[in-house]
């Protein structure tokens, strides 16, 4: 999974010109569901966006998370994360998951938003939208499930060539 999250004064999706989505502050979150998502992956990217401290204190300093501040969010799918843009010209998207098995993967990501005490507005899926957004800051987090879940990089094991005798 990938989440493109932007801090937001205010956000909106329409669909055939009508409002489906509309938030205050908080945060908008563009979602591309991959094709090995699981629950676990969805609670792990769904934990880190509530729990970001990317709004600021009384000090100026991000400090606080949406849970904190009682933010919003606003969750429009986007399979286009999903691109492979390594050849050619015209991007892959078969790292996507199909849309029968991503619809619902989206819609439990949802649920799982929706469990935290903040209102949660979504797009519609497949749907050709309209976003709209006034950036906060602007603060623009790129979050890859890949990364979340993988082992953090830190100070490798020495070699056996490293080691003295």
């Amino acid at each position: 999974m990938k989440a493109v999250i932007q801090r937001v004064r205010e956000a909106s999706v329409s669909v055939d010109g009508k409002v489906v989505g509309e938030i205050g502050e908080g945060l908008l979150v563009l979602a591309g569901i991959a094709r090995d998502d699981t629950e676990a992956t969805l609670r792990s990217v769904a934990s880190k966006i509530v729990n970001l401290r990317i709004f600021e204190d009384e000090e100026g300093r991000m400090n606080r998370s949406l849970l904190e501040i009682c933010g919003q969010l606003l969750v429009v799918s986007q399979f286009t994360l999903m691109a492979d843009c390594r050849r050619g010209r015209r991007p892959s998207f078969t790292d996507a998951a199909p849309p029968e098995v991503a619809a619902g993967l989206f819609e439990r990501f949802v649920e799982i938003l929706r469990e935290h005490p903040c209102k949660v507005e979504t797009g519609v899926f497949q749907a050709m939208m309209e976003v709209r957004l006034n950036n906060w800051g602007p603060v623009t987090i790129i979050l890859d499930s890949a990364d979340l879940l993988a082992p953090r990089r830190g100070k490798p094991e020495p070699s056996e060539f490293d080691k003295t005798s």
